[in-house]
């Protein structure tokens, strides 16, 4: 397997759309946890969650589906990814807060 191919990413994700008040950081915490992923998941002030994955690229892609479906009562409009090395600064998945 190549290097690249192992190699731990992060990803910052925001998602757009009915995403706060909906269980949406609870159900991207529990979807982080069941694909060994590391980061965390937060509200903006603007009403969209901004969130920061870190683990192999295809569990966060899975992730990134995942939550772009969201719980039941979400509904994501718009999903902004960025790619970055991962830093492997998080020993978890959490929920921030402001």
């Amino acid at each position: 397997m190549a290097k690249d191919a192992i190699e731990k990413q992060r990803a910052h994700v925001i998602f757009s759309g009915r995403v706060q008040g909906v269980f949406f950081r609870a159900f991207t915490e529990d979807t982080a946890h069941t694909l060994g992923l590391y980061g965390w998941a937060k509200n903006l002030p603007d009403g969209r969650v901004e969130a920061v994955f870190e683990g192999s690229r295809e569990a966060i892609e899975k992730a990134i589906r995942k939550c772009s479906i969201g719980p039941p009562s979400a509904h994501v409009d718009n999903v902004e990814t960025q790619w970055k090395k991962a830093t492997g600064e998080f020993s978890s998945f959490s929920i921030r807060h402001f």
